[in-house]
Parts: structure tokens; C-alpha cells; sequence
């Protein structure tokens, strides 16, 4: 069997739906932030978180269009340091937390005049490195010693480095972008289940230990059987259904939401879904996830195309990053899943978020100017490129 490769241009379906969300989300982030602007700013502006986000975004656009040009093969060369580097920023985010006795989540380690989130960092070099790690050993991925411990045992030191920080939400989406990726790449269900099984055992005493994530736990526990709390651990979440609730079909308008004035906490980042549901409504909502399904139809398509795979691995982690981080985002809005403080991307206000989404989507986009053909039940094993 033989694959024959053609180049063509970038996916420009994938480059408008971003576009189009990054402009949706300048228009929802200022309507969502005015108001804290104003206060925050003692009166001078409303439109202080606009202004970080738009250079946040022109950043990223810059950083987007770089990858673009970057010949994406070149990355496995970079993917162990990367990862090495990485892994050194996280502890050292952790030892500087600590020595200087900051009593707050070590989740940022401040560079000078601009600062990063080292587990927003953590996210793309794990999957560079597992799309790597996977080509290399997509012969040995089914063997426990030889291919899968080694690859679970790497997964699990990043995620372990971030569960301290702590910041339990975001190591659990690696997690899970990096289990999916391996079981794509052909492991053993059993190695599999035995590994959730086993994160899952580890996952009670982290979750019961840390008191504030336990009492989200128990309030949503709680609604579940009827018993809301509107007060305490789970506010946040009451008053972001009430946002949606008052949206309806249509919403109430564009810049008209109540609870964005200071009654939804974080209406801007993690919450900026309720938002989006109170002023433009089911309808508004619906428009927003059909994009983000858009987006990841484009980068299975991609990872069908493409020509090797290394970029198949790296357009599949990059496709689950951007529509699972959306619906984890949507499902805590709608109180589907207890509360997580995950961002909606290119939309939510954040730094280090929209920068490595950017990058990201700009190396989906280089991976997209190859395409593959490949006859239909093939396995990686027999793949010949030409």
C-alpha cells in the first residue's frame, strides 16, 4: 500500500471559524468585563480587560502565523527538550511559590513584565511530546513495558507536577487528551482501563484533601438530588444558571446582562459561556458550539490527510484541546458537571491560554497543507510513504 502526498494551501474553513470566534469573543469579553473595568480602574475606563485582550489576541495571531510557516516535521526535533523545559518551569513555579511564601495556587510564574501559566505550557509540550513519543513506538504501544508504561509514566509526572500547583482541572484534561491520543494510537483496552482505574483511585484522596474542590464535589452531589446551594460552594454555579435562565431563546440583548454586574463571579473567564446565554440566548449559544464542532470536523479531516504520523497524533491532540476545553466550559455553565475554572478558548479572558491555542491552531493549519490518501483498513504498521 502506498500513500500519495500532494501539498495544497492551509484549511481556510479552519482559519475563518477562528476568526470568527476571536471577533465574536473582543465583542462578549467586553460586554462581560465593563463593568469590573470600571470598578477596577476606579472609574478611568471600561474597557481595561478589553485592551490586554486584544493584545493577547494580535500576539497570538503573530504566533499563529509563524507556526503556520514553520514546517510542523520540525517539532519532534524540539519535543523531548521542550517537554524537559517545561517540566523544570513547573517545579520551579512550585519552589517559588513556596519559598517565598505565597499563599495562593502556584500557577504562575512571573518572567519580568509578562507572566505564564506553566500548565497552559504543559499542555502543548505533553502533546508534542506524545505525538513524538507515539510515531516512534507505534509498534511497541501495545507492549506494557516496552511502549505503554513508559508513556503513562511520563503522562502521569506532568499531571502529578500540576495536581500541586494545585490546579486539579487542568491535569485532568491532559489526562484526558493524552488517554484518548494513546488508545488512538492502538494500546491495549486493558492497559487502559487498568490506568483509569487506577488515576481514579488516586483521584478521591486529591479531591477530598483539598477542601474547596471537595465541597464543589458535595454541591454538586447535592443538586443532583434536589438540594441546591445557593450560598456558598455552589453560588457560582446558581447564579450562572440563573444567567442562562434569563437568556431564554433570543436573550435579553447584546450588553444587557444582569448578572455580570458583580451577582456571577468570573463572568469574563470561566463563566463567559452564561454570558454569551443571557444577552444572544439558546440560539447565541448553539451558534458558538456548532463553531467549536466545526473546528474539530476540520482537524479529524486534517488528521485524515495527513501525511505521517507524528502530524496525525498533533492534529488530533490539537482538535480535542480546543472542543473539549469548549464543552467542559459549557457543561460546568449548564451545570452538567460541577465547577472547574476551565477557560472557553479564544473567547475567555486569559493570557497564556489564547497564546498556546493560537499555536495550536497554527500548527493544525501547517499540518493541513499535506495531504494523504490512505486504502481503507490500513494500520499503522504497514504505512509506506513515498
Amino acid at each position: 500500500m502506498r500513500i500519495n502526498i500532494t501539498t495544497r494551501h492551509y484549511d481556510k474553513t479552519l482559519l475563518l471559524a477562528i476568526l470568527f470566534l476571536c471577533g465574536f469573543g473582543i465583542v462578549m469579553l467586553y460586554s462581560a468585563s465593563w463593568n469590573e473595568s470600571y470598578i477596577r480602574s476606579g472609574g478611568i475606563t471600561e474597557s481595561l480587560f478589553l485592551k490586554n485582550h486584544i493584545k493577547r489576541i494580535i500576539l497570538g495571531f503573530s504566533l499563529l502565523f509563524i507556526f503556520l510557516k514553520i514546517d510542523y516535521q520540525n517539532l519532534k526535533y524540539i519535543a523531548t527538550y521542550f517537554l524537559i523545559i517545561t517540566i523544570f518551569l513547573l517545579i520551579i513555579t512550585k519552589l517559588y511559590y513556596k519559598i517565598l511564601d505565597i499563599n495562593s495556587p502556584a500557577r504562575w510564574l512571573y518572567l519580568g513584565f509578562f507572566s505564564i501559566q506553566t500548565s497552559d505550557v504543559a499542555r502543548l509540550s505533553l502533546m508534542l511530546y506524545l505525538a513524538f513519543y507515539l510515531e516512534k513506538n507505534k509498534n511497541h504501544i501495545r507492549n506494557l513495558k516496552k511502549g505503554f508504561l513508559p508513556c503513562i509514566l511520563i503522562i502521569l509526572s506532568v499531571m502529578a507536577l500540576i495536581v500541586i500547583q494545585p490546579d486539579f482541572s487542568t491535569s485532568f484534561m491532559i489526562g484526558a487528551i493524552s488517554g484518548i491520543m494513546v488508545f488512538i494510537a492502538g494500546a491495549k483496552i486493558i492497559h487502559i482501563v487498568s490506568s483509569l482505574t487506577l488515576g481514579f483511585i488516586i483521584s478521591i484522596p486529591v479531591l477530598y484533601f483539598e477542601p474547596y474542590r471537595w465541597a464543589r464535589i458535595i454541591s454538586f452531589w447535592n443538586k443532583i438530588w434536589g438540594e441546591n446551594d445557593t450560598k456558598e460552594a455552589g453560588y457560582q454555579a446558581y447564579q450562572g444558571l440563573l444567567s442562562l435562565g434569563n437568556g431564554g431563546i433570543f436573550g435579553v440583548g447584546l450588553g444587557n446582562s444582569i448578572e455580570k454586574n458583580r451577582l456571577l463571579p468570573t463572568p469574563h473567564t470561566d463563566f463567559i459561556f452564561s454570558i454569551i446565554g443571557e444577552e444572544l440566548g439558546i440560539i447565541g449559544t448553539f451558534l458558538i458550539l456548532s463553531v467549536f464542532m466545526l473546528i474539530f470536523y476540520r482537524g479529524v479531516i486534517i488528521a485524515k490527510q495527513c501525511t505521517d504520523p507524528f502530524g496525525i497524533f498533533l492534529a488530533i491532540g490539537i482538535s480535542l484541546n480546543i472542543i473539549l476545553y469548549a464543552f467542559v466550559n459549557a457543561a460546568v455553565a449548564t451545570g452538567i458537571i460541577p465547577v472547574t475554572g476551565l477557560p472557553m478558548p479564544l473567547i475567555s479572558y486569559g493570557g497564556s491560554g489564547m497564546v498556546i491555542n493560537m499555536i495550536m491552531i497554527g500548527i493544525l493549519l501547517n499540518i493541513s497543507e499535506a495531504r494523504r490518501s490512505i486504502n481503507k483498513g490500513q494500520t499503522w504498521g504497514n504505512l509506506q510513504f513515498e
